[in-house]
């Protein structure tokens, strides 16, 4: 009985430990107008978002320029720009891994209040 007992004991503690260690490595995911509106406190951190491709410019200052939108927000807070060595094809749809940068400005006319950095791109599945 005894047994049982410290192996049920071992057996739910290392439940929660591997819970709580998994919920400290991962990544938060966030939609579009989420990320807008939470700019500020997400600034620094890395990201998780799924959407669809409305507009691709690569090869702008070494980096390709891809705009997303997953039906969130308004007019204003429903694209989102996302940097990346990788590319992708307009209507293609993505899971995007992004650093959150606020006020980013490269000079030239390219400045960004909210930005989507070192983007690492891969092909959703729906």
């Amino acid at each position: 009985m005894l047994k049982q007992f410290v192996g049920a004991a071992i057996a739910i503690i290392f439940t929660v430990m591997s819970a709580s260690l998994l919920a400290e490595d991962s990544v938060p995911v966030k939609t579009v107008e989420q990320i807008y509106a939470q700019m500020e406190q997400l600034s620094g951190k890395h990201i998780h978002l799924s959407g669809k491709v409305v507009k691709v410019n690569n090869g702008i200052m070494g980096k390709n320029f891809l705009h997303i939108q997953d039906g969130t927000g308004a007019e204003g807070t429903n694209d989102i720009t996302v940097t990346s060595q990788q590319t992708a094809e307009v209507g293609d749809k993505l899971e995007i891994e992004a650093l959150v940068t606020t006020n980013k400005d490269f000079g030239f006319g390219y400045s960004y209040a909210i930005l989507l950095e070192e983007g690492k791109l891969t092909q959703a599945n729906h």
